[in-house]
């Protein structure tokens, strides 16, 4: 498994294959210093429109990965796929049985070594995911530090998603992960409205996402990205 892509990953934007976005904004994207674009989203995901950011992001030679949410819309040619396990659902589907499902069907053809499964902790309750996953969102740190140790230390998984979907988490409990986690590359997605709180975040996360602000405000969304040459203030290894 490609670990080293992983840590090379200090920003990437999401792209929802359900919401609109124009060729030239997609070009935009591409030719930022992100480190690459992901395609996923949890409502209304189609293979067809799967396909077509795919092609479009293929244009401008940017690393294009697949976050998969639904069987029906996984689109073959992606260099990454990204395997959601929402630790705190309570639907059991969004645990393991979808991915059961996946592997009696696909199992066989899996190259492995493009797949990093992603261990989903959501802290908004009013979003959509935790919505679908019927997720038990935590009100107390110490319920999200032992969520955080299933990922990293139970279960040793490449990337622990702490997931805000939308809405500007704590930075106190980021940072709280940030001390505990031994092995997983922490992913903070949630917020993020400008280059200060990508700034912030990244103090306490290897990884920052940035999707909806793409659609709200895009000329914002471009500036939350590293300048060429000069990174984040980034954790010490």
């Amino acid at each position: 498994m490609n670990h080293s892509f992983l840590s090379s990953l200090k920003h990437m934007f999401k792209l929802d294959p359900n919401r609109p976005i124009t060729e030239n904004q997609i070009e935009q994207l591409c030719h930022t210093e992100t480190g690459a674009i992901i395609v996923g989203g949890t409502l209304g995901v189609t293979y067809e429109d799967s396909q077509a950011l795919l092609k479009q992001i293929r244009m401008h030679g940017k690393i294009a990965i697949q976050e998969i949410s639904n069987l029906q819309a996984i689109v073959p040619g992606f260099d990454y796929y990204f395997i959601p396990l929402v630790v705190n659902a309570q639907d059991p589907k969004w645990i393991l049985n979808v991915h059961h499902e996946a592997l009696k069907r696909y199992g066989e053809w899996v190259n492995w070594n493009q797949v990093f499964v992603e261990g989903y902790i959501i802290l908004n309750e009013d979003s959509s995911v935790a919505k679908l996953t019927k997720s038990k969102v935590p009100t107390e740190l110490e319920d999200v530090l032992a969520y955080a140790r299933i990922v990293d230390q139970m279960l040793r998984l490449p990337i622990l998603y702490v997931e805000y979907s939308g809405k500007y988490g704590n930075p106190d409990w980021l940072k709280a992960i940030q001390q505990i986690v031994e092995y997983s590359q922490i992913f903070y997605g949630g917020g993020i409205h400008s280059y200060e709180k990508a700034v912030e975040m990244s103090q306490y996360a290897h990884t920052i996402i940035v999707g909806n602000l793409i659609y709200e405000d895009f000329p914002t969304a471009l500036k939350t990205v590293p300048v060429k040459g000069v990174s984040y203030t980034q954790i010490e290894e």
